[in-house]
């Protein structure tokens, strides 16, 4: 297996480190090296403040804030190489101080970093390695007194914690989609129809206004809270509509956001399959990397059971030819198979996908093209005479 290198721009709240462990011990902390915090160095007052309880000029105190757990705990033992590595804090931080500078793994004695990402989501930051760990390897974590909190005071002292992998591999969770899994369309610009089209869940656009939900002949309901179609079934929501339908879909779209980064982060188990042609291929549960599109000409067979999952992570385009499909088989469900995609989606006439689909781009459904699963994408969606059903939860 090869490994590969991503780039990707993140929201942070939450650490995680790929490696997930179950084991016991508490973690432990280590005085800052760089001969004092930095509030004792950028603003002397800082200190005081942190020390005394004092105030902010909104009146909020200003207190230390501290790593509270860690996964996976410290000393843990027989890791998974692809588990999950992260930290949660006392307080709300600064997502801007959460990094690959403030949040290390470094393996052995080493002083160089495992190449991996950082996001932060409800105080707690996740450390996502872009390639599975080194087996049966010592690594140490580290979350520096770079890291502040919202309201700007540092950690007292670097938080530091260790563990060892094994040579397994954990069962894959899903991805969380938070809000945005009440959606079965959900886009940013736009979401347009040649009807008739049948879809089976709720769609909502933000911040685009209803007027960019065109071909669905919207009726507003007496509360302006959603509208009804007679192609949906389910509601439809658009960011100018009567309250809480606009936080709730500001809400969605962050989660969607998240949603693809977390995939985007996960440790691929197989890079680069069929040079980003698997048309034909039957392929096993998994996190398959591509660093082109993906092409899919012919039917392509999930198999495996229902608790197994598939990521998909695809640095272009994802193509699905006209005719073929996505199949499922030996129990596989819709609602465990994830396609990020940083390119755009582009299903041919009576092609069929299966999963949730997490576009960092436009999703277009020619006609009589169909997907059982959910549509998230970053700017808009068209289908065209097209079925889109939600998965079963």
């Amino acid at each position: 297996m090869r490994s590969g290198s991503r780039l990707l721009n993140l929201r942070a709240t939450v650490f995680l480190l790929v490696p997930l462990a179950i084991g016991c011990g508490s973690a432990g902390s280590e005085a800052s090296t760089d001969g004092g915090s930095l509030a004792d160095s950028a603003n002397p007052t800082d200190s005081a403040k942190l020390s005394d309880g004092g105030a902010e000029p909104d009146g909020s105190s200003l207190t230390t804030p501290t790593v509270t757990s860690n996964t996976p705990t410290n000393g843990a033992v027989a890791v998974p190489v692809n588990g999950s590595i992260s930290a949660t804090f006392s307080e709300s931080m600064d997502p801007s101080t959460l990094s690959t500078n403030t949040f290390t793994l470094v393996v052995g004695a080493t002083a160089i970093p495992v190449p991996a990402t950082v996001f932060y989501e409800s105080s707690k930051a996740y450390l996502l390695p872009s390639a599975q760990l080194q087996s049966n390897a010592t690594f140490k974590a580290t979350v520096t007194t770079g890291a502040r909190s919202a309201l700007g005071a540092p950690l007292a002292e670097n938080h530091v914690w260790s563990f060892t992998t094994s040579d397994s591999v954990a069962q894959q969770l899903p991805v969380k989609l938070g809000g945005a899994g009440a959606f079965v369309i959900l886009a940013k610009s736009a979401i347009s129809t040649v009807p008739t089209s049948a879809v089976t869940g709720n769609i909502g656009v933000s911040p685009a206004a209803a007027t960019f939900i065109t071909g669905f002949s919207l009726i507003a309901d007496s509360t302006n809270v959603f509208s009804t179609s007679t192609q949906v079934t389910g509601k439809v929501f658009a960011a100018d509509y009567a309250p809480p339908t606009p936080s709730n879909l500001t809400t969605a779209v962050g989660d969607m956001e998240l949603a693809l980064t977390e995939a985007a982060g996960r440790a691929p188990t197989v890079i680069e399959l069929g040079a980003g042609n698997i048309g034909g291929m039957t392929l096993a549960p998994g996190v398959y990397k591509w660093s082109s599109g993906v092409l899919i000409p012919t039917d392509v067979t999930l198999s495996g059971s229902a608790s197994d999952i598939w990521i998909f992570q695809i640095a272009q385009g994802l193509t699905v030819e006209s005719a073929a499909t996505i199949l499922l088989s030996g129990g596989a469900l819709a609602r465990n198979v994830f396609w990020q995609v940083s390119g755009s989606v582009d299903l041919g006439t009576t092609a069929h996908l299966e999963g949730i689909v997490l576009c960092q781009t436009a999703i277009a459904l020619h006609t009589g093209a169909s997907v059982h699963g959910r549509m998230l994408a970053q700017t808009g969606v068209t289908i065209d005479g097209s079925a889109v059903v939600e998965p079963a939860p």
